[in-house]
């Protein structure tokens, strides 16, 4: 996102609804924020330029692709280093299970979290994926039983 880039209450009204329907059509996300279709459509134009908005995508349940088990892994990598933390990043991004990587601070290095068919296959991925490159010095496994989504993401807007 752009420096430059100012949100008014109709860019976080077009924000909003785009998040919670990202097929909304342009005539009905128009009317939904009280603008006219052609400066709805202008709108989006100019948010994605701005690259406030990156994409659009399909939600889809794990459980109904035959993944039902989530969970989060603590990594930790020894040393912390470019030279192994960027093979180590490309490694997790390639692996079926990864839904998200993230970089953290504190004593774990990586949160990653997967899904699996089943607790055997979270253990395959674990001891075969994670913990036998050399790399890694630690993982713990934290099972997720259930999630909740935030609200949108939407810009502070001042006065």
């Amino acid at each position: 996102m752009t420096a430059d880039v100012r949100f008014d209450p109709v860019d976080v009204a077009i924000l909003r609804e785009l998040q919670n329907d990202g097929r909304i059509a342009n005539k009905d996300l128009a009317a939904a924020v009280n603008v006219a279709p052609s400066t709805c459509l202008d709108r989006v134009a100019r948010l994605r330029r701005a690259g406030v908005i990156t994409g659009y995508g399909a939600e889809v349940s794990p459980e109904a692709v035959g993944r039902p088990i989530e969970a989060l892994l603590a990594v930790q990598v020894q040393p912390h280093a470019r030279g192994l933390v960027d093979p180590f990043v490309a490694h997790v991004l390639a692996l079926p299970e990864t839904r998200a990587l993230h970089h953290v601070t504190g004593p774990t290095d990586f949160l990653v979290h997967v899904t699996c068919g089943s607790t055997k296959d979270l253990q395959r991925l674990v001891l075969d994926e994670f913990t036998a490159r050399r790399e890694v010095s630690r993982v713990e496994t934290h099972l997720i039983f259930s999630t909740w989504q935030g609200g949108p993401l939407l810009p502070y807007v001042t006065g």
